[in-house]
């Protein structure tokens, strides 16, 4: 891709702040009264993962006082955009994620803060979430460049920025310092030259046809992905 496609760029809209319908999910924006039993369970529950709060620069809560009083600082935020993530079976909140480092004039957005719940993660739930999110931006706002980052210790978000189609940029060393402790940050990128090829595997994978009668896949995203 040449840079000419840019000699004129116009800053993007920044993404609403509105709920995201999808098959198996639906991203609303947080609301601590609305969202928090529902959270309480299945972050710090027990639907819990216990590797959850591992690379996170927050977490765990052993009480619930502090645990509400994170989600209210994540419901006021405008940069985190925190969405939670609603199973559309059962109605209830099982996660929540992000939008943040917003720079609309750049067409730059990262999607980050990713809290699912035990029952949530490995499901096609947790995909489309992402999914939902990125296709807002990238999709149907125009932006140039979604980002995920992470600990480079973190083989779990590693392997699922890969296989969400985000190329792996590079470590950036001795990053951050995390709960007393250095992060290496592996930085990824997915570009707007990149995003109709993902786009269409997303879609492809998350239809009804890609799916047996016990809920799993046929093909895998990478396979549709080529």
């Amino acid at each position: 891709m040449t840079t000419e496609r840019y000699l004129d760029w116009q800053p993007v809209a920044a993404p609403s702040h509105t709920p995201i319908d999808g098959r198996f999910v639906r991203l609303e924006p947080l609301d601590g009264a609305r969202h928090g039993d529902d959270l309480w369970r299945a972050l710090q529950g027990p639907e819990a993962d216990p590797l959850l709060w591992e690379y996170l620069p927050y977490g765990p809560f052993a009480e619930r006082a502090p645990f509400d009083a994170w989600l209210a600082g994540n419901q006021a935020s405008a940069d985190p955009l925190f969405f939670a993530v609603i199973d559309r079976a059962s109605g209830r909140a099982v996660g929540l994620l992000a939008y943040l480092r917003l720079a609309p004039k750049d067409g730059c957005i990262e999607i980050g803060h990713i809290a699912f719940g035990r029952v949530m993660q490995r499901t096609p739930g947790s995909t489309e979430a992402v999914y939902l999110l990125a296709q807002r931006v990238m999709g149907e706002l125009g932006y140039r460049r979604l980002e995920w980052k992470c600990n480079a210790l973190n083989a779990r978000s590693m392997r699922a920025a890969q296989r969400l189609g985000f190329v792996h940029e590079g470590t950036f060393r001795q990053h951050m310092v995390v709960k007393g402790r250095n992060r290496d940050s592996a930085w990824f990128s997915l570009l707007d030259s990149e995003w109709s090829r993902c786009q269409a595997a997303f879609a492809r994978w998350l239809g009804e046809d890609n799916f047996d009668a016990e809920g799993r896949q046929k093909q895998s995203l990478e396979a549709l992905r080529g």
